[in-house]
């Protein structure tokens, strides 16, 4: 079989970095985006692992010109998937009565404008390829409909837009062949889940690549649990 090419965002650490590991063990050629790749040392040593298949591209998706500049570096590849993988978390432990609003529209311009200003940018590459595959890695805490503890209001919000920005993309870019769908990791056991998570890095993600190695379109604008299970919105 013909190898497949993926994009990662946030690929210096965490789930984006166990992305590109998994991705490159399995023979895909991976590009690796991170906003320092000077920084990122353990993308770097797995980049000099699998020098023939790592791309590591300058990539902030909170910057329209930064996602085009990379887009020029691949113009004309064909990308089988997009996997919006950067995100933040933002202020831990915002209450009503002393909300950080300039942290909350930060974490908003990653989580919901950063995939967005990736898929415009690379929407050209992805529709050349094969698979045709765009998939932002979201959380439960995004369901509305899940929300019985309320609290986290920059995280919950970030992640319910976003489910809506990829629900009308998945309308949108279905002439074009294109998949789009949304995936909760589980709690897994990074800087953002802490240590407390129930997943490590490796199996959430082995549970995620054969999740979305599977998706069709007909499974366009769905939000699926790490296990496959539909989240409800």
């Amino acid at each position: 079989m013909e190898s497949r090419s993926v994009l990662v965002t946030g690929a210096n650490r965490g789930l984006g970095l166990e992305f590109v590991r998994q991705y490159a063990q399995a023979g895909w050629r991976v590009f690796a985006g991170c906003r320092s790749p000077k920084a990122a040392k353990e993308l770097k040593a797995l980049q000099d692992q699998h020098a023939d298949r790592i791309t590591v591209l300058a990539l902030d998706v909170t910057d329209a010109a930064s996602a085009r500049t990379a887009a020029g570096k691949v113009r004309g590849e064909p990308i089988d998937l997009l996997l919006n993988n950067a995100g933040v978390g933002g202020p831990p432990a915002q209450k009503i009565g002393s909300f950080d609003y300039a942290a909350w529209l930060q974490v908003l311009d990653a989580n919901v404008l950063g995939p967005a200003r990736m898929i415009e940018a690379f929407i050209d590459n992805v529709a050349e390829g094969r698979d045709k595959r765009i998939v932002t890695v979201t959380s439960r805490m995004g369901s509305i409909a899940d929300n019985s503890t309320g609290g986290s209001y920059a995280y919950r919000s970030s992640k319910a837009g976003v489910n809506a920005v990829m629900k009308s993309f998945s309308i949108d870019l279905a002439p074009r062949g294109i998949t789009c769908a949304v995936v909760h990791p589980g709690w897994v056991r990074t800087d953002m889940g802490g240590a407390g998570g129930k997943l490590a890095p490796a199996e959430s993600i082995r549970s995620l690549r054969a999740l979305i190695g599977g998706l069709t379109p007909a499974d366009a604008g769905k939000f699926f649990n790490v296990d496959g299970e539909e989240l409800p919105w």
